[in-house]
């Protein structure tokens, strides 16, 4: 011939060249075990039965350029049949070249369409667009039975089966996803309208309220997916509380401005008050003074911030140069203080010399102390305590040196004493007279009272002794 060219079986026209390949695809298995083409026979729809696949998860379609002629016979004219477990069926004619070289032509056309079955395949997979899949797997399923190619045919359908049958899975997740999606969607703005209602009904956090309302608005721009009724009705509501809540927050500044008005007033009188007391001197009535005036003016409210900020600055300064010269005094008291406190410590160490064996000389020194210690003056408080118990101290000691020598000079205890002694001695010379007269007896008895009496004696003197 003079001219080749190849032909489908209903009749299309010539092609001028060879057939482009179909895009590679992912790797395929190897043709399925077989006779080399050459060496085999044409075969017979049984001999071409693909083996059925696992119910769950059909087996990826084998390549048919491998083997194309355990698929399909390319007869002496150039005619190019597909061979299946139910019959042959005629799929073109090719001219270009030899039988054997047209057989294969058909086999990479139906792998081309593997080709794109798999790709639609890992589409799904990887969660593109489940309806458009769906769309081009049911138009390459409806076409295989009129597709002019040869191969795998059965299983090539069995797989696209069970990718529809995905495809339709993701449709209807999807539409699921939609409706959650919208669903949510619903909730979230019917959440913000409640949330700008509450707001808008018992907010008095005008700047914090504010700005979440400006956030709310930001949000609600963001949702997408609700239905249009549905989104006109929740934005009303959003709406109202907005319009609500500005006009309370209007509201409540109008009178905000009316309370600084009386608050501006009120802290000025009161800034005079405390001008007034500025240069008092007495220290401890003017500063509960300034004290309560603090009070005042906390309870008096804050006037326009510029108008307080001068306020406040002349009442500070009144209390401050009050408090300065209160300050300056107390320090000045303070180092009096100190210097009558070591003045009073080095009288105290003197005072603890008094000799306390001369009792009035004693009590001449201590009065004498006494008028000192009050001329000195105060001293600090902290140190009242201890200075007033050392002088107490020498007091009592002054009082009972006193006080022992009182009762060791006390007529009737030195009376008591005598008469003790004189019976003491009474009982001795009975004693020794008894024993002159060798009455040893009545010498006994008279030297048992002797010593009864003398330990009687004893008692008395320690007695003075320790008044």
């Amino acid at each position: 011939m003079s001219e080749t060219h190849a032909t489908d079986a209903a009749g299309q026209g010539a092609e001028p060249t060879r057939p482009t390949p179909p895009k590679p695809g992912p790797p395929r298995p190897g043709p399925r075990p077989g006779p080399p083409p050459a060496a085999r026979p044409a075969p017979t729809p049984a001999a071409v039965a693909p083996p059925a696949p696992p119910a769950a998860l059909p087996s990826p379609v084998p390549s048919a350029a491998g083997d194309p002629g355990r698929w399909g016979r390319a007869d002496d004219d150039g005619t190019i049949t597909l061979v299946t477990a139910d019959g042959e069926r005629v799929v073109g004619s090719y001219q270009a070249g030899p039988p054997a070289e047209g057989l294969e032509h058909y086999a990479k056309r139906f792998d081309a369409l593997v080709t794109e079955t798999e790709v639609l395949a890992a589409r799904i997979a990887g969660g593109g667009d489940a309806k458009a899949s769906l769309t081009a797997l049911t138009a390459l399923r409806e076409g295989l039975g009129e597709a002019h190619v040869v191969g795998d045919v059965p299983a090539l359908r069995e797989r696209l089966d069970e990718l529809v049958g995905r495809a339709e899975q993701g449709v209807s997740a999807a539409k699921e996803e939609r409706e959650r999606a919208r669903h949510d969607a619903v909730a979230r703005k019917e959440a913000l309208a409640v949330e700008a209602e509450k707001m808008a009904a018992d907010s008095t956090q005008w700047k914090q309220a504010g700005d979440r309302f400006k956030a709310i608005l930001d949000e609600w721009r963001s949702v997408r997916g609700v239905d249009k009724k549905t989104d006109e009705q929740l934005w009303k509501r959003f709406s109202k509380a907005r319009e609500a809540f500005n006009r309370r927050r209007g509201s409540h500044f109008a009178d905000l401005d009316r309370q600084r008005v009386t608050a501006k007033a009120r802290k000025e009188e009161l800034v005079d008050r405390a001008e007034a007391l500025a240069d008092s001197d007495e220290w401890n009535a003017t500063a509960a003074a300034y004290r309560d005036l603090m009070t005042e003016w906390k309870a008096a409210g804050r006037a326009h911030r510029e108008a307080d900020d001068a306020l406040w600055a002349r009442f500070r300064g009144a209390q401050d140069r009050f408090f300065a010269r209160r300050g300056e005094y107390f320090s000045a008291r303070d180092t009096e203080f100190a210097e009558n406190a070591e003045a009073k410590r080095a009288l105290l160490a003197e005072a603890e010399t008094i000799d306390l064996s001369d009792p009035d000389g004693a009590r001449a020194r201590l009065r004498e102390v006494q008028e000192r210690w009050e001329a000195i003056g105060k001293v600090p408080r902290e140190e009242i305590r201890t200075l007033e118990g050392r002088l107490r101290g020498i007091e009592d000691k002054v009082a009972a040196a006193a006080d022992a020598q009182w009762r060791r000079t006390d007529p009737e205890a030195q009376a008591r004493v005598e008469q003790f002694r004189v019976r003491v001695e009474q009982f001795e010379a009975q004693a020794e007279k008894a024993e002159a007269a060798g009455d040893g007896r009545r010498a006994e008895q008279a030297r048992a009272q002797a010593a009864q009496w003398r330990e009687w004696l004893t008692a008395a003197e320690q007695a003075v002794d320790e008044r």
